[in-house]
């Protein structure tokens, strides 16, 4: 009962131009319903080679809108806009039962149709098969006709049948194209607010706390603060806490806007290296190895992304050996693949996806300042560019991050 229900909300007028909105066919317009051009040109060579196999010399894709009938495929015939009352499909579509007429003025659901009258055409025999979908939404029909009576073997009904679950494929395709355009939209729209968001809170925050240090910096500098016990370290932590969250709201602002208007380029992986090692004062040119690549990314995100990978392995490092970082990285037709293996603590096979969330951190001991944001921030810069970012072992211990990037 509950999926006649269903089909019922789905199949009325009233839903119905809702429902083919969903497949990105607005049925407002007075002109055909266009879909999109790959599923359009699927479309017509399916209506083509329907009317081969049933030796009929037109053949359409209708799409049934509340007031109208919409021909997105059309073979013979140049695609049209009619009446949904004058409509030969609109009467037979919903009853999810094919339809094979051998002359058509002969049928007195179809005798008196414009399309057979003279008024609009002189169709004799007529074929359609409904186009139902998995949800039970029935957009249309597929139907072969001609001027001229004829009949249809068993398998020539079979194989029209066949044809039109690969239209409902292809309305399947554009609808889920749909859903994700709007999925994209709505996506961007959400990070452009958030972007702001956390740009006006970044400031707000950011002001009162630079002034807030300013003046603990001439707290500390003052003669008379050495004199009360305990009163140095007390301001030092103050301003160790009060620096790390302005670290914090440089890391959510940067977390706010990855993937926002990157512009990507070909870029030298061993510059963008010394580039972040210059920002991080990481001075040791015997740390980091690295093996130059080209590598097709937006070179901000890309420092900003080599920024928080080295950081942290400076801040994890192991305690039973030097710090050693090697990055190195491959590349083919379908892009590149940037690897930052270092030696420190590790990451378990078990915490991996979930350090790559935001605000996320393992609190082991011996572990260093952190907000949680580096990894989140690099994943999401690998996502913007189309790649994606894993966490592996290193050989002999340690952490491995690959990061690809697609082909400009």
């Amino acid at each position: 009962m509950a999926g006649a229900a269903e089909r019922l909300i789905f199949n009325d007028d009233v839903s119905r131009d809702l429902e083919l909105l969903e497949y990105g066919l607005d049925p407002s317009l007075d002109s055909p319903l266009l879909p999109n051009a790959a599923v359009m040109t699927a479309l017509q060579n399916l209506v083509r080679l329907a009317t081969q196999l049933c030796g009929a010399p037109f053949g359409v894709v209708n799409i049934i809108s509340a007031g109208h009938q919409h021909q997105i495929g059309a073979w013979g015939v140049d695609p049209g806009v009619c009446s949904r009352e004058d409509s030969m499909c609109a009467k037979v579509f919903l009853s999810r039962e094919k339809t094979v007429v051998p002359d058509a003025s002969q049928d007195p659901r179809f005798a008196s149709s414009p399309f057979v009258t003279g008024e609009i055409g002189r169709v004799r025999f007529y074929a359609s098969v409904p186009l139902e979908a998995a949800s039970g939404f029935v957009p249309g029909t597929l139907c072969v006709f001609s001027e001229t009576a004829q009949v249809l073997s068993p398998g020539q009904v079979d194989m029209l049948e066949v044809l039109a679950k690969q239209v409902v494929e292809l309305l399947e395709l554009q609808h889920r194209t749909a859903q994700l355009d709007r999925t994209h939209a709505e996506l961007k729209e959400s990070n452009a607010r958030l972007a702001a968001f956390a740009g006006r809170v970044s400031h707000d925050l950011r002001t009162p706390l630079t002034t807030m240090l300013g003046y603990l910096e001439l707290l500390q500098d003052d003669p008379k603060i050495q004199t009360v016990p305990g009163a140095a370290d007390d301001l030092e932590k103050i301003d160790a806490s009060g620096r790390r969250m302005l670290g914090m709201l440089d890391d959510v602002l940067n977390y706010s806007r990855i993937g926002g208007g990157i512009q990507p380029q070909y870029a030298s992986l061993r510059t963008a290296v010394s580039e972040a090692m210059w920002d991080l004062g990481m001075n040791d040119q015997n740390m980091v190895e690295v093996q130059d690549l080209t590598v097709h990314a937006d070179r901000g995100q890309l420092r900003t992304l080599l920024q928080n990978l080295l950081s942290n392995a400076r801040n994890y490092p192991s305690p039973h050996r030097d710090l050693h970082i090697r990055i190195s990285g491959t590349s083919n037709y379908h892009g590149s693949t940037v690897f930052i293996a270092d030696n420190g603590k590790g990451i378990a096979p078990e915490d991996r996806a979930k350090v790559l969330e935001p605000l996320v951190r393992l609190h082991r001991e011996g572990d260093g300042a952190g907000t949680g944001l580096g990894l989140a921030t690099c994943s999401s810069i690998a996502k913007a560019h189309g790649g994606e970012l894993t966490l592996s072992e290193t050989p002999g211990g340690g952490t491995t991050v690959a990061v690809s990037f697609p082909a400009g």
